[in-house]
């Protein structure tokens, strides 16, 4: 006899991570304004909402944060005690009183690989929630909550671009008018082109969770000193643009080298942004023809890279076994470009027997 309780409903959302974030760092409040390039791409970020009758469990509100194998309660005005992100969503956007929820969040990407997942996790979560409010909030709405979260609520630093990623999936050119207001303008380009982009990209994860704060920090001072007219800040937004136009000519190569100048670029914020383990990869990119690298977010050391590789796509193969054997820390996710940002929807939960 099935001793569990039947759910009324079963809400699903997922949200794209992002890669190759040029003109990342000038989507902060310091920066003041900014232009980012981006692209989502997947493993998604995957939210699941079980929604019982109040009385169906004795808490109302219980999370499955599944990659780390651990179960808890949140209540609503009580202290966030276990994934301060997951518990400041939900009060974000709360939950009826007539109802309670079990909540499961996934993602096969690793904890801190510098790819926006929390960011995604923020918008899939309240994406998901969303639905069981009166009015549903846009996918531009949907980001700025979850970027409230962080920096309001958390009093986390973040930029925008994660959550507008998260949000809208595909290439995105991002203009960033007023910290943290910005305009998003996806850009379109022939399947020929969407196929290439992705049969070039390779995501390499450096094995470690990414952790620079002391560093991020130095920089976050000098940069509030220098003010949004900072010339350290200019070849960022100008790597975004270049990313943008050559996008849109299918110009890989020029992509490649506003993708190397970006990394660059955050290397002259300062020297730890771009690590040795990032370094040692674009070493090997190097060697095996790649035509770009960016070390993906804000940088440091553990984190990620991305590479855009050759027109031979058994060179992007030989690449990434080289990589993978140099360090066994060192492994390549495998991804695929996402044309959707933020997708919810709902089934009729099964009856059983």
């Amino acid at each position: 006899m099935n001793t569990h309780p039947h759910p009324l409903r079963i809400i699903n959302a997922c949200a794209p991570i992002r890669v190759c974030d040029n003109g990342g760092w000038t989507d902060t409040w310091f920066a003041g304004h900014g232009k980012v390039f981006n692209i989502g791409v997947y493993p998604y970020v995957e939210v699941q909402v079980e929604v019982f009758p109040r009385d169906a469990q004795p808490d109302r509100i219980v999370v499955f944060a599944e990659n780390y194998g651990e179960r808890f309660v949140v209540v609503p005005g009580e202290p966030w005690r276990a994934h301060p992100l997951l518990s400041a969503a939900i009060e974000r956007v709360g939950v009826p009183e007539s109802l309670a929820v079990r909540v499961t969040v996934h993602s096969e990407v690793p904890a801190g690989a510098s790819t926006g997942t929390s960011a995604s996790v923020a918008v899939a979560l309240i994406g998901a929630l969303d639905r069981l409010t009166p009015g549903q909030m846009t996918p531009h709405e949907v980001a700025y909550a979850a970027h409230a979260v962080e920096t309001e609520m958390l009093g986390r630093q973040s930029g925008i671009q994660d959550q507008l990623c998260a949000a809208y999936g595909g290439a995105n050119y991002i203009e960033m008018h007023a910290y943290p207001r910005a305009s998003v303008s996806p850009i379109r380009v022939p399947d020929s082109t969407w196929w290439e982009l992705e049969r070039r990209l390779a995501l390499i994860f450096l094995g470690r969770s990414h952790d620079s704060s002391k560093v991020h920090e130095r920089v976050i001072r000098e940069l509030e000193g220098e003010g949004p007219s900072s010339p350290r800040l200019v070849p960022l937004r100008q790597a975004a643009e270049r990313a943008r136009d050559a996008l849109y000519a299918g110009d890989f190569a020029a992509l490649g080298r506003a993708m190397i100048d970006n990394t660059e670029a955050q290397a002259n914020l300062h020297p730890a942004l771009v690590g040795a383990d990032a370094q040692r990869v674009i070493e090997i990119a190097r060697a095996f023809g790649a035509l770009g690298w960016k070390v993906n977010g804000a940088g440091g050391e553990g984190g990620s890279v991305t590479l855009l590789c050759s027109d031979r796509s058994h060179e992007k193969r030989a690449m990434l076994r080289a990589i993978e054997t140099t360090s066994p820390l060192y492994r390549a996710i495998p991804i695929h470009l996402s044309r959707f940002g933020l997708r919810v929807w709902e089934v009729t939960p099964a009856q059983t027997p």
